[in-house]
């Protein structure tokens, strides 16, 4: 066979396999955002229905077939400022949050620093116990703090509350922190310390200012773990420190208004968890990147 009979026998299928190359990357796009738009519909659903539900008159919220048809309604908002102390606990829920992050930052940034700079068989077993921790149930963690609270006198109180979250979550804070840390070069801290710096002064006049992004990253998970903690406030408080997650479960099983209060809070707190990530989700992004390479 001639180059030419070749190359017209080769022509239509080189044309065909180009054709088929072109048309494959516009493809995959669509697939995979119709991908996604499954995914993000079956992940909203309950989120959305729990809307559609407290919206609805009392008498229509839980009919069978559900009412599609309806004039929306904020009384189960109204029900529950004004015939609950939610309020109160959600007090309780922002003091745990905001306290127990800010003291697992006082913590678990001297401790990341020194697992990082000082590498070794002694902070390797370390960081080991400390995943070991995290990774226990949390009743095994959670009963002896009940004990030892009941000993202390401080049950039912946001101190104790904010204490075992700050136990629960100071490993997850420890290790994430020790990751940016190790990022920083040593030559940093050497310059520092020739300049006059103790060790210490280092660390707070030069390396914390540059961890920002990582102390926001650590801070942000912190808060969002503690904002919405169930089992620990369930062991630790009875009445006078509950927080909203508790509540809310305490809600369910009751009335049809109960019902829908418990779903005006969900809401609520849902919503307020979205507005803080979508805040900080510069802050997030940043840190990550910053954290996720040497």
């Amino acid at each position: 066979m001639t180059a030419a009979a070749e190359a017209i026998i080769k022509g239509p299928r080189q044309l065909r396999e180009k054709r088929r190359r072109n048309a494959r990357p516009k493809a995959q796009p669509m697939m995979s955002g119709l991908f996604l738009a499954i995914v993000c519909v079956a992940m909203l659903a309950p989120f959305i229905w729990t809307l559609l539900s407290v919206t609805k008159p009392t008498d229509v919220a839980f009919a069978n077939p559900p009412v599609l048809a309806y004039e929306p309604t904020a009384q189960a908002f109204v029900d529950l400022w004004q015939t609950t102390n939610f309020y109160q606990y959600l007090i309780n829920t922002g003091i745990v949050a905001v306290g127990s992050t800010i003291v697992a930052l006082v913590i678990g940034l001297p401790a990341a620093y020194a697992l990082a700079r000082a590498p070794g068989y002694v902070s390797a077993i370390l960081l080991i116990l400390a995943l070991v921790f995290r990774s226990l149930p949390r009743f095994a963690v959670v009963l002896p703090m009940y004990e030892l609270s009941r000993q202390l006198g401080i049950h039912d109180t946001t101190f104790a509350l904010g204490a075992a979250l700050v136990a629960i979550n100071q490993p997850f804070s420890i290790w994430l922190l020790r990751n940016f840390f190790v990022k920083l070069p040593e030559q940093i801290d050497e310059a520092a310390m020739i300049d006059g710096c103790s060790r210490f002064q280092a660390l707070r006049r030069v390396i914390i200012p540059m961890m920002g992004p990582g102390i926001l990253t650590a801070g942000v998970f912190m808060f969002l773990f503690a904002f919405q903690e169930y089992l620990t406030p369930l062991i630790l408080t009875d009445t006078k420190a509950q927080t909203v997650p508790l509540f809310i479960a305490t809600q369910l099983g009751q009335t049809l208004p109960m019902l829908q209060q418990a779903g005006a809070a969900a809401i609520l707190l849902t919503g307020l968890v979205v507005l803080f990530a979508f805040i900080a989700q510069k802050y997030l992004v940043a840190g990550l990147s910053d954290g996720a390479g040497k």
